[in-house]
């Protein structure tokens, strides 16, 4: 029986989707910023403090977390595994909507 390519990629597609099963909705954020502290090096504004944060829509609001360092490469990392969630989703709905139409031609 022949191999439908269609059907390999979206085979495929779908598997990879379990590998992004820790994947983080919303942004990660590095800023620049002041601590507060009269007496810090960031006083004037010079050699400000890295502040790192997860910004997320929960309930229609924007809502940040704060992500310490020893988290910061993990964090990233499940964010950027939500965009890979998402173009793999949009690939298979597109294969779906070619097959739908060829089907619906014949």
């Amino acid at each position: 029986m022949p191999s439908d390519p269609e059907l390999d990629l979206r085979g495929r597609l779908v598997r990879r989707l379990g590998s992004l099963r820790e994947m983080l909705p919303g942004s990660f954020i590095e800023r620049a910023r002041k601590c507060g502290k009269v007496n810090c090096r960031c006083a004037e504004g010079k050699e400000l403090h890295t502040e790192f944060v997860l910004s997320v829509l929960m309930e229609g609001k924007h809502k940040t977390f704060h992500v310490p360092g020893k988290l910061v490469d993990d964090v990233r990392t499940k964010v950027q595994q939500r965009k890979l969630f998402e173009d793999a989703a949009d690939q298979i709905a597109r294969l779906n909507l070619r097959r739908f139409l060829r089907q619906k031609e014949k």
